[in-house]
């Protein structure tokens, strides 16, 4: 026998060509048609229509989500074309499909759009991305999908829901290797990529992957309900209507008779006559009204109503909310939620300025702060008229 023994790189090359192929085969028997990847394609646009206008109402900013792209791809094609870190949002459907929905959205645009929903400017990105951004981006998801969603629904002709999101902050150039994502992401899926704007702070990408038989089922679901469409619509097409019959051939003109009143019908009573037999009925006597003409007291010019203390006396227990308020100011809820103990929180009154009394939220009065014993006290100095 000859020498077997194979040399290192002989065994490299074997070890390379082997895990190439099995990183780079798709599935035996599952890949998209073009005519799906246009369905597909039709289904995120009319989604991610809906979902922009529900990120508009969030962030109170212009929002643009373009038409989308959709290809097949893997996590090796994304990782080199995608900037990382990233922040990954998992959505699972619970009705309706059967499959995860993945959003892929870059760490700067989370920033923004976390702070836009916080009542900032946009401009508050510094730092890392913690807790808060998440559970903010995820609120922002939740709402853009759930909108998504009722718009499935009517495509699908069926209820369709979602779980609620998850987010997590993830770097793309790190092995999948014992990562916590989803299986469909280790070989084949559908990249729908749509060009997100937001104002003029941001103009980006976002990514939108789920598995490849979730898209096939959409695909059949669409097919399926614009059938049902068809043959309903087919069913309620009205029968053609008859042909015409052909027009008898008129009849000779015959001399004319002289008119003659036709005689009532046998049984029926002629015009103010009772039936034969019957009591004529009289009619029903007309009830008689008071009828006369209105009094209103005069005034004299000047006159001021006066009440007597009975009347009053009936109020007098009446209780209302007296508020003394010490002054206003606003914030914004990215300033409220730093508050901790020790904040300090300027009014909009000056140090010795008159104090405003309300009564049932209404001002009445002005006054200054005083103590009795250990309260406090307010102390009239001025009715507002």
């Amino acid at each position: 026998m000859g020498d077997t023994t194979l040399s290192q790189e002989e065994i490299n090359a074997l070890f390379n060509d082997a895990a190439a192929s099995q990183g780079s085969t798709a599935p035996s028997g599952i890949d998209l048609t073009d005519n799906e990847k246009d369905t597909i394609g039709e289904v995120a646009n009319i989604s991610m229509g809906t979902a922009a206008t529900t990120l508009f109402s969030l962030v109170n900013k212009k929002v643009e989500i373009s038409t989308p792209v959709v290809s097949v791809s893997t996590w090796s094609d994304i990782s080199e074309q995608y900037e990382r870190p990233c922040v990954m949002v998992k959505i699972g459907y619970t009705k309706g499909l059967n499959g995860t929905n993945v959003l892929v959205l870059k760490e700067n645009d989370v920033k923004i759009i976390t702070d836009l929903m916080m009542g900032g400017d946009g401009s508050n990105t510094d730092g890392e991305i913690g807790e808060l951004h998440l559970s903010a981006i995820c609120e922002a998801m939740n709402q853009m999908m759930g909108s998504s969603a009722t718009s499935l629904s009517s495509m699908l002709n069926k209820m369709v829901d979602i779980s609620p999101p998850s987010a997590d902050l993830i770097d793309m150039s790190e092995s999948l290797d014992g990562a916590e994502i989803d299986d469909f992401l280790r070989g084949n899926f559908i990249k729908i990529e749509f060009k997100l704007l937001i104002g003029d702070l941001i103009d980006s990408k976002i990514m939108q992957l789920y598995p490849i038989e979730l898209a096939k089922e959409m695909c059949g679901d669409i097919t399926s309900t614009m059938e049902n469409d068809t043959a309903s619509t087919l069913d309620e097409a009205p029968a053609p209507a008859p042909a015409p019959a052909p027009a008898a051939a008129p009849a000779p003109e015959a001399s004319p008779a002289p008119a003659q009143a036709a005689p009532p019908p046998q049984g029926a009573p002629m015009m103010g006559q009772p039936m034969m037999g019957q009591p004529m009925m009289a009619p029903p006597p007309q009830q008689q009204y008071n009828v006369q003409q209105a009094q209103f007291t005069s005034f004299t010019p000047g006159y001021v109503p006066t009440f007597s203390a009975e009347n009053i006396d009936l109020i007098m227990d009446v209780p209302l909310e007296v508020t003394v308020e010490l002054g206003r100011t606003h914030k914004s809820i990215h300033d409220i939620l730093d508050f901790a103990p020790g904040t300090i929180i300027e009014l909009n009154k000056i140090a010795g300025e008159p104090i405003d009394v309300l009564v049932n939220g209404k001002f009445v009065a002005k006054g200054e702060v005083v103590v009795i014993e250990e309260a406090f006290g307010i102390r009239i100095t001025e009715i507002m008229k």
